[in-house]
C-alpha cells in the first residue's frame, strides 16, 4: 500500500507558511532556520529535506505569494473587476499595516530590500510577483477602456506601473513614520490621479 503524502505536504505547507510570516517580522537575513522549524512544528532535519538552504526557502515563500495573486486567492490582491474592488485593494493594504501597529510593511517589499547581487533567482521571482500585480490593475483599466470607461488617451500599463510603485511605495513610508495617514494619502493621490482618467 502506498504510502500517503499528505502529511509531508502539509508539513511543506506549515513551514512556507511560518516563514513568510516570520520574513515579514524581522527580514530573511534575521530570521534563524530553527526559529521557523519551531514556528512550522517541525525539526531542522525535517526542514532541511523541504529546503536546502534558508535561500531556497525564501524562493518558495515569493513563489507562494505569486500563486495567490494569479488565482485571486490573495489577502491583499483580491477580485478586481469594478473601481470599488481597486478601493478595497488600497484598504486592504492598509489594514495589513494597521495590524501590525505600523511595524511592518510589504512582505514582498521586505524580502526585496534584503536582495544582494547574487540573488538572482529570487530577484526575478519578486519581479514576476510585481508583473503579476501591474498586469491584474492593467487588464482591469483595458476592460474599462474598451467599455468606454476611461478616457482613450489613457495608458493602462503606465497607470498600473504607478499603482505597483505607489503601492510599494506607501507601505514603506507607512511603515517608516509608523503612521497610517501617510500611507492613506498616496493611496487617496493615486485614486485621484486614477479617476482623471474615468469617464462618468
Amino acid at each position: 500500500m502506498k504510502r500517503s503524502s499528505a502529511p509531508i505536504v502539509k508539513a511543506r505547507l506549515r513551514i512556507v507558511s511560518a516563514a513568510a510570516d516570520l520574513f515579514h517580522k524581522k527580514g530573511v537575513r534575521a530570521t534563524r532556520i530553527g526559529e521557523i522549524a519551531k514556528a512550522a512544528g517541525v525539526t531542522k532535519q525535517q526542514l532541511y529535506h523541504h529546503f536546502r538552504t534558508k535561500g531556497d526557502l525564501a524562493e518558495e515563500v515569493v513563489r507562494a505569494y505569486l500563486v495567490e495573486i494569479k488565482t485571486g486567492t490573495s489577502q491583499l490582491h483580491g477580485k478586481l473587476e469594478s473601481w470599488d474592488d481597486l478601493k478595497r485593494i488600497f484598504t486592504a493594504h492598509i489594514d495589513l499595516l494597521e495590524e501590525f501597529q505600523m511595524r511592518r510593511g510589504c512582505p514582498l517589499g521586505i524580502i526585496g530590500n534584503e536582495l544582494t547581487e547574487q540573488e538572482e533567482t529570487i530577484r526575478r521571482d519578486l519581479n514576476l510577483v510585481f508583473e503579476a500585480v501591474k498586469e491584474r490593475i492593467a487588464t482591469f483599466l483595458k476592460k474599462e477602456k474598451s467599455a468606454a470607461r476611461l478616457l482613450p488617451k489613457a495608458d493602462e500599463e503606465q497607470l498600473a506601473e504607478l499603482y505597483v510603485a505607489s503601492l510599494q511605495g506607501a507601505m514603506l513610508v507607512g511603515k517608516v513614520r509608523r503612521d497610517s495617514r501617510s500611507a492613506k494619502g498616496i493611496f487617496e493621490d493615486l485614486a485621484m490621479h486614477l479617476s482623471r482618467y474615468r469617464i462618468g
